[in-house]
């Protein structure tokens, strides 16, 4: 199977990939003899890695094409949005003095699009320009910081982070301060948008795509089952599922702080900062997943409801039809929340004990 070179468009500067969803069609379909011939399609991309499962009866050929396909789709995002890329399109535009004039491509301003209406959505709690912040503490690429940031450090920080500074029109995008843009909080979920549209495009009806754990679907396994998607549970020391959720034709990504934080002085820090305060949460939240019609949007709410807390972010998905899933720390255990849309893709219990 043909690689391609890892280059990072996620780092260690982004919410990173806190909660594994773990696939579990190798398992389930272990047996299945009928139907269309599976095609499984994988390697490294954006730091991380892609899986991409797809039933139809191809020429090999045409699996060859879709498989360069695929890759082309993913090169090309890379070269477009991330930032450990000297000659991406962003690091140009990061560059770039205040008010000077950028044009970008319609994907770019796609995704500052969806970033800035999460951002609206969520009142500040997704930010694009975050990274100031989160530099501070130790979770960009300039690595541990030696101490706690103090008050006059953050709030200088937080004056740089601003996504209203970003003002994009008929293509062409410019800042009115001195911002630094970061899509790695989106776009692995754009990408796995991205893919799903080529998949579709080439008359693939039944797939999974999976980039760094943002996941999106569509069609069914051979015997006509739902994809079925199992949530690890956010403990550190083992993997184990927490819940398994059923999926047709939706995106789901998970956001949690588990795996990826520093203790200083006893006091232990999530890698999630929350752009409104500069700091890193401290809302008992383990692990958030969301499932959408697109994934670029639930990679992106994910962060967002993590940052809100389960008590205002269950009252807006509410408000806005979103199905999310809480996993919130009590005392030495975990209780669970959920939004009245989340329920219909859960799968049955028996079903859950026997993962």
């Amino acid at each position: 199977m043909m690689e391609v070179a890892s280059r990072k468009l996620t780092g260690p500067a982004s919410r990173g990939l806190a909660l594994l969803l773990v696939m579990l069609s190798s398992i389930l379909l272990a047996g299945c003899d009928s139907g269309p011939e599976e095609h499984r399609f994988q390697g490294p991309i954006f730091g991380t890695g892609y899986h991409v499962t797809a039933y139809a009866d191809l020429e090999e050929d045409d699996v060859a094409k879709l498989e360069s396909g695929i890759l082309a789709e993913l090169e090309r995002i890379d070269a477009l949005m991330s930032t450990y890329r000297d000659d991406s399109e962003l690091s140009h535009f990061n560059r770039l003095p205040v008010g000077v004039p950028f044009f970008v491509s319609p994907a770019t301003a796609e995704v500052i699009r969806e970033s800035k209406h999460i951002a609206q959505l969520s009142q500040g709690a997704f930010d694009i320009t975050v990274g100031p912040a989160v530099n501070l503490w130790g979770f960009g690429p300039e690595g541990r910081p030696e101490k706690v940031p103090d008050s006059s450090t953050l709030n200088e920080a937080l004056t740089r982070v601003d996504v209203g500074a970003l003002r994009l029109e008929d293509g062409i995008l410019h800042k009115t301060k001195p911002v630094y843009v970061d899509l790695s909080g989106i776009a692995k979920g754009y990408a796995s948008d991205r893919v799903a549209d080529y998949l579709e495009a080439s008359d693939i009806e039944n797939y999974l795509v999976e980039i760094g754990g943002e996941i999106r679907t569509h069609g069914h396994k051979p015997d006509g089952s739902p994809w079925r998607i199992a949530v690890e549970k956010p403990v550190s020391s083992e993997r184990s599922v927490q819940r398994i959720i059923d999926l047709k034709a939706a995106a789901v990504a998970t956001s949690g702080d588990y795996r990826n934080y520093f203790e200083a002085d006893g006091v232990r820090y999530s890698h999630t900062i929350d752009p409104r305060t500069g700091r890193p949460i401290d809302n008992r939240v383990a692990s958030v997943t969301v499932i959408t019609k697109r994934c670029a949007t639930a990679d992106a709410l994910a962060t967002a409801f993590t940052v809100m807390g389960a008590e205002a972010g269950l009252a807006m998905a509410e408000r806005e039809n979103i199905a999310v899933y809480f996993v919130v720390r009590e005392g030495d255990g975990f209780e669970t929340r959920m939004s009245s849309s989340f329920e219909p893709y859960l799968d049955e219990p028996a079903a859950e004990e026997e993962a």
